[in-house]
């Protein structure tokens, strides 16, 4: 790629910013790999969430709205994306505990449904475990699942 100058790269920046919510991460990585020096980057990304191109709060927002009802992921799955990005936990935190409770059991228990259907397996046991590891993979919490495929709490004790 060719040299680009401070101005040139921020007026790429805005444009990109503007089509799509990103990242403070994303727009950083991008303008190193496009050679500038790390304070320049700085310089750019800051000017840029002053004048509102990027929102951590609201790309959070899109991001956990999208992944939840488009990818189907989990809360932990979506969490540990975020914190890949280096956002900070009490930014994102509140507006994934947003999730409404009965939408994510439901999505939870119509993934589930959906592989069971898919499953070849012989018995419940074995079949409850591979359940188990499709949805842990998804990013669904243990207790989560268990109370979508009737497990008993392993915290109960036996009789």
């Amino acid at each position: 790629m060719t040299e680009i100058n401070e101005t040139e790269a921020q007026k790429r920046m805005e444009a990109y910013c503007a089509s799509a919510e990103h990242c403070r991460t994303e727009v950083t990585d991008k303008l190193l790999r496009w050679g500038l020096p790390y304070d320049t980057a700085n310089r750019i990304v800051d000017k840029l969430e002053q004048e509102k191109f990027i929102d951590e709060e609201r790309y959070c927002n899109a991001f956990i709205h999208d992944k939840f009802r488009f990818a189907k992921w989990g809360k932990q799955k979506i969490d540990q994306a975020l914190r890949l990005k280096k956002i900070d936990p009490y930014t994102y935190r509140p507006l994934l505990n947003r999730i409404d409770p009965q939408e994510y059991h439901a999505t939870l228990q119509a993934l589930l449904d959906a592989k069971r259907r898919s499953l070849r397996s012989g018995n419940d046991y074995e079949r409850n475990g591979k359940l188990i590891r499709f949805a842990l993979s998804r990013g669904f919490a243990a207790d989560d699942i268990r109370q979508c495929i009737d497990l008993p709490d392993e915290n109960e004790s036996l009789d």
